[in-house]
């Protein structure tokens, strides 16, 4: 495995202009969610969350996405874990080289959260699904899905406030891929998936408040039609943390500039209101993990595995 400094993106544009992967979701159901604790800005006990009202929120994200050809695969939810229903940082799905289903369990940086990985992996494997983990109880490094995305050739990862640098490094060589790593230092976008949403093969959403300046502006390289958003619109509306179904955009709120862009690119935009969920800290991102990734589809495979770092 190399690690080696950030490069100018290639400026091509490719063929297809909607991604391959984001057709099938894990979802895990609120049966317990609430909030319990504070280990990101958003989180208030005196807040809870209202659990018919948030019943019938996430009700309507899974009909949303099925309606769209979306098809999705629910977990139940531990009593004791109030976060598992942002399941996607549960784990990395990926279909390897050799055709296996995979899923690289997360090593949760909050121990408040650690025992989700074990009740998900179970159902992973019982699913058909192998598995592996970056690091798990103490050993390795901190690894948490919300932070990766594939995009253009590699697995871009946000790393910082929950996934650790050297969580990179075990990522690109277990899976034999190229890993791009961006440093994030805003504790309101402490996963990638609250400042980065790909879009497509050549765009996404962007927020660059959420990194150092030279990872803001290497990220900002790699995108070639970049939808930039302010640190208040990442913030207020969480509109980075949506899913994107071939040519539809499932977000959770969308202000008119956004909205312009994307339908200006050929995208539909749907909101579903997920409010009670943003009492947690998450959104629509949040509460679906994409596993239909696929290696030497969606990322390069790169035997050895390889880092890039601003």
């Amino acid at each position: 495995m190399t690690i080696q400094q950030e490069r100018p993106a290639q400026q091509e544009r490719p063929t297809q202009d909607r991604l391959a992967w984001g057709y099938r979701y894990v979802k895990v159901e609120p049966s317990h969610f609430r909030v319990e604790y504070q280990i990101n800005p958003f989180m208030d006990p005196a807040d809870q969350p209202d659990p018919v009202r948030a019943r019938a929120q996430w009700d309507a994200l899974v009909a949303t996405i099925e309606s769209l050809g979306g098809r999705v695969d629910v977990i139940g939810q531990r009593e004791d874990a109030p976060d598992m229903v942002y399941a996607m940082n549960l784990g990395l799905g990926v279909e390897t080289a050799d055709g296996r289903p995979h899923v690289v369990m997360s090593h949760m940086r909050y121990p408040q959260r650690r025992m989700e990985t074990g009740s998900a992996e179970a159902w992973f494997l019982a699913n058909g699904f192998t598995t592996s983990y970056v690091g798990r109880d103490g050993v390795g490094a901190h690894f948490e899905a919300g932070d990766a995305f594939a995009f253009g050739d590699a697995l871009v990862v946000g790393y910082g406030p929950r996934t650790e640098e050297l969580g990179l490094k075990h990522l690109a060589k277990d899976l034999d891929i190229r890993v791009r790593g961006f440093r994030i230092t805003h504790p309101g976008m402490y996963h990638l998936d609250l400042a980065f949403c790909p879009l497509s093969p050549t765009r996404a959403i962007v927020c660059p408040a959420a990194f150092d300046d030279a990872s803001a502006a290497a990220l900002l390289a790699q995108v070639p039609e970049p939808l930039v958003i302010t640190e208040e619109e990442a913030l207020t509306t969480f509109c980075a943390n949506s899913i994107v179904i071939g040519s539809t955009v499932v977000m959770p709120a969308c202000p008119d500039r956004v909205r312009a862009r994307l339908e200006d690119w050929g995208f539909e935009v749907v909101v579903v209101d997920v409010s009670e969920f943003h009492k947690g800290g998450g959104s629509i991102r949040c509460m679906t993990n994409p596993v239909d990734l696929r290696i030497g589809r969606d990322l390069a495979q790169v035997p050895g595995g390889e880092v890039v770092l601003p």
